[in-house]
């Protein structure tokens, strides 16, 4: 799996701008256990470079896009980074493997608790859960170093904007359910602007305001 994304990686470096992983991504790819955050159904494909069903209509990403948005935060040993979209516990953990600590939010309780349980059992101490709504972020725990988004929103969430640092950088699907989408990479200026660039072509689950799930 890890040389399928390498691949992946050369073959999109013209949009991405990303030859190739950097080691500590390559590294918390070839670390984290893809088999053990999957449905026990999709086992025998939990390494293949694409996305996997995990119920709830809901997927794990693929591979490439993980490390890719990983890589695209830069981060670092000392960083506290939010994400927004548990869904399988994937992401986390590969963030997880570099960062000092990882804020992570889901709104389907079923979905958080059974990424809580599995990412627990795993070993990962450093990981803190919130079931809630990811358009709020994490205010409390604010600002961030970094923030990903694992799910395609309309626009980019003000509060999210609101929550990242300084120097931070965020990586945000947007665009319409089902639609065109972009995914996007933003960093705040020392100024407080936010400086915008679109990454490559995407295809993401929507995020669900909490307003608008029965």
């Amino acid at each position: 799996m890890v040389a399928e994304v390498e691949a992946t990686y050369a073959e999109t470096r013209g949009w991405t701008g990303l030859p190739a992983m950097s080691p500590r991504v390559r590294a918390a790819l070839g670390k984290v256990e893809r088999h053990r955050l999957v449905p026990p159904e999709q086992g025998a494909h939990a390494y293949r470079n694409r996305p996997l069903p995990i119920g709830h209509g809901q997927t794990i990403s693929q591979p490439y896009i993980v490390a890719l948005s990983t890589d695209l935060l830069a981060p670092q040993p000392q960083h506290f980074v939010l994400e927004v979209g548990t869904g399988s516990g994937y992401q986390a953990a590969m963030l997880a493997e570099i960062v000092s600590r990882v804020y992570t939010i889901e709104i389907i309780p079923a979905l958080g608790k059974e990424s809580e349980e599995r990412l627990k059992q795993l070993g990962y101490q450093n990981i803190e859960f919130r079931i809630g709504d990811g358009y709020q972020g994490w205010p409390e725990k604010a600002p961030f170093d970094a923030i990903v988004v694992t799910a395609a929103a309309p626009r980019v969430p003000d509060a999210l904007v609101a929550q990242l640092k300084v120097g931070g950088r965020m990586v945000i699907p947007v665009g319409a359910a089902g639609g065109d989408q972009e995914l996007l990479l933003l960093a705040k200026t020392a100024e407080g602007k936010i400086e915008r660039k679109s990454v490559l072509p995407v295809r993401f689950v929507p995020l669900v305001p909490a307003a608008t799930r029965n």
